[in-house]
Protein backbone atom coordinates (compact mmCIF):
# COMPACT_ATOMS: atom_id res chain seq x y z
CA UNK A 1 0.00 0.00 0.00
CA UNK A 2 1.40 3.13 -0.73
CA UNK A 3 1.35 6.32 0.79
CA UNK A 4 0.21 9.79 -0.51
CA UNK A 5 1.97 12.77 -0.09
CA UNK A 6 1.12 14.73 2.97
CA UNK A 7 -0.20 18.31 2.05
CA UNK A 8 1.40 21.22 3.94
CA UNK A 9 -1.31 22.40 6.51
CA UNK A 10 -2.29 25.88 7.13
CA UNK A 11 -0.15 26.20 10.43
CA UNK A 12 3.14 24.93 8.39
CA UNK A 13 2.62 27.44 5.72
CA UNK A 14 1.76 30.20 8.53
CA UNK A 15 5.45 29.37 10.45
CA UNK A 16 7.35 29.52 6.71
CA UNK A 17 5.85 33.28 5.99
CA UNK A 18 6.39 34.43 9.44
CA UNK A 19 9.62 33.21 9.63
CA UNK A 20 10.44 34.76 5.92
CA UNK A 21 9.26 37.87 7.43
CA UNK A 22 11.27 38.25 10.52
CA UNK A 23 14.72 36.89 8.33
CA UNK A 24 13.99 40.87 6.14
CA UNK A 25 12.95 42.56 8.88
CA UNK A 26 16.58 41.88 10.40
CA UNK A 27 18.49 42.93 7.66
CA UNK A 28 16.61 45.94 6.80
CA UNK A 29 18.79 48.41 8.61
CA UNK A 30 21.96 46.65 6.77
CA UNK A 31 20.09 47.35 3.30
CA UNK A 32 19.17 51.37 4.24
CA UNK A 33 23.34 51.58 5.06
CA UNK A 34 23.96 49.46 1.51
CA UNK A 35 21.47 51.91 -0.19
CA UNK A 36 22.70 55.16 1.78
CA UNK A 37 26.40 54.24 0.84
CA UNK A 38 25.27 53.70 -2.82
CA UNK A 39 23.86 56.90 -2.85
CA UNK A 40 27.07 58.43 -1.26
CA UNK A 41 28.97 57.35 -4.22
CA UNK A 42 26.56 58.23 -7.05
CA UNK A 43 26.39 61.18 -5.57
CA UNK A 44 30.43 61.66 -5.02
CA UNK A 45 30.95 59.97 -8.57
CA UNK A 46 28.17 63.17 -10.09
CA UNK A 47 30.27 65.40 -8.31
CA UNK A 48 33.88 64.64 -9.32
CA UNK A 49 34.83 65.13 -5.61
CA UNK A 50 36.84 62.48 -3.28
CA UNK A 51 38.48 60.32 -5.56
CA UNK A 52 40.31 58.23 -2.43
CA UNK A 53 36.74 58.26 -0.62
CA UNK A 54 34.81 56.81 -3.47
CA UNK A 55 37.26 54.15 -4.39
CA UNK A 56 36.93 52.96 -0.74
CA UNK A 57 32.85 53.27 -0.94
CA UNK A 58 33.50 50.93 -3.82
CA UNK A 59 35.89 48.50 -2.52
CA UNK A 60 33.49 48.32 0.98
CA UNK A 61 30.38 47.95 -1.26
CA UNK A 62 31.80 44.85 -2.88
CA UNK A 63 33.31 43.71 0.26
CA UNK A 64 29.89 43.99 1.95
CA UNK A 65 28.23 42.04 -1.09
CA UNK A 66 30.69 38.90 -0.45
CA UNK A 67 30.80 38.83 3.71
CA UNK A 68 27.60 40.48 4.66
CA UNK A 69 29.81 42.10 7.31
CA UNK A 70 28.65 46.15 7.36
CA UNK A 71 31.29 47.73 9.58
CA UNK A 72 33.36 49.28 6.47
CA UNK A 73 30.12 50.83 5.49
CA UNK A 74 29.07 52.45 8.35
CA UNK A 75 32.47 53.77 8.44
CA UNK A 76 32.55 55.14 4.48
CA UNK A 77 29.09 56.47 5.08
CA UNK A 78 30.42 59.09 8.22
CA UNK A 79 33.08 59.83 6.03
CA UNK A 80 31.00 60.92 3.10
CA UNK A 81 28.60 62.50 5.72
CA UNK A 82 31.42 64.78 6.76
CA UNK A 83 32.35 65.80 2.79
CA UNK A 84 28.77 66.32 2.42
CA UNK A 85 28.20 68.31 5.52
CA UNK A 86 31.66 70.22 4.39
CA UNK A 87 30.12 70.96 0.49
CA UNK A 88 26.99 72.01 1.91
CA UNK A 89 28.36 74.75 3.91
CA UNK A 90 30.47 75.79 0.79
CA UNK A 91 27.14 75.76 -1.31
CA UNK A 92 28.22 73.00 -3.81
CA UNK A 93 24.92 72.86 -6.29
CA UNK A 94 24.23 68.97 -6.09
CA UNK A 95 24.14 68.34 -2.04
CA UNK A 96 20.76 68.53 -0.54
CA UNK A 97 19.86 68.31 2.78
CA UNK A 98 17.60 65.10 2.03
CA UNK A 99 21.09 63.20 0.63
CA UNK A 100 22.58 64.44 4.37
CA UNK A 101 19.07 63.49 5.98
CA UNK A 102 18.85 59.85 4.27
CA UNK A 103 22.70 58.99 5.14
CA UNK A 104 22.73 60.39 8.98
CA UNK A 105 19.04 57.91 8.82
CA UNK A 106 21.45 54.88 7.82
CA UNK A 107 24.32 55.43 9.88
CA UNK A 108 21.74 55.82 12.91
CA UNK A 109 20.34 52.10 12.27
CA UNK A 110 23.80 50.95 13.60
CA UNK A 111 22.38 50.41 16.83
Amino acid sequence: MAKSPVKPTAKTATKAVTASKKSKAATAPVNLIEKGCEEALKKLQSLGIEQQLQSDLYWCLGSYRHDKNPVGLYEMGQRALTVFKAEKEKKTKGITTKIIADLEKALSTKG
